[in-house]
């Protein structure tokens, strides 16, 4: 999962985020975070896999310390490596963990994406919602965060 996340973030935000914050990301700085996330019972995670059984993407969920709206989480990250994108993946991560937000007797569920990021049409896609946008930074430059959020589970499960 480290691999995925670090090489995906290399992709996804080549030209957001600047190149030498991107080349200073850790695969075993990002290794000890899953490797603590997935301790956890309350952090959700679901992994796609190839025919080779290598962790190829992967989506995680829970509720965020600073989410005080009941009966609702975050979807934290959705993740796939470049060349196995535009196949269904996501799709079938995004539902995956829905299924068990839906479980959960989540109602509503947030996520927060770069503005500059071309997954803002995909969440929109599926149904979330623009709530608001704020600035944040990385890498010493700062950018605009969406806040998005879904106000209904099963639209996601339907689509």
């Amino acid at each position: 999962m480290a691999r995925v996340h670090v090489d995906s973030w290399k992709t996804t935000y080549k030209g957001i985020i600047p190149d030498e914050f991107l080349n200073n990301l850790s695969y075993t700085q990002r290794n000890d975070l899953w490797m603590q996330a997935i301790t956890q019972q309350d952090h959700f995670i679901m992994v796609a896999e190839n025919f080779e059984g290598q962790i190829v993407g992967f989506a995680d969920g829970w509720k965020k310390e600073t989410n005080i709206v009941p009966h609702s989480g975050d979807l934290t990250s959705i993740y796939i490596l470049e060349s196995y994108q535009d196949k269904g993946m996501g799709k079938q991560l995004l539902q995956s963990l829905f299924k068990i937000f839906k479980q959960l007797g989540w109602q509503k569920v947030f996520v927060e994406v770069l503005e500059d990021n071309k997954t803002c049409e995909w969440y929109e896609y599926y149904g979330a919602t623009l709530c608001k946008t704020v600035p944040i930074q990385i890498g010493g430059v700062l950018l605009n965060e969406r806040i998005y959020e879904w106000n209904n589970i099963d639209d996601v499960l339907a689509r």
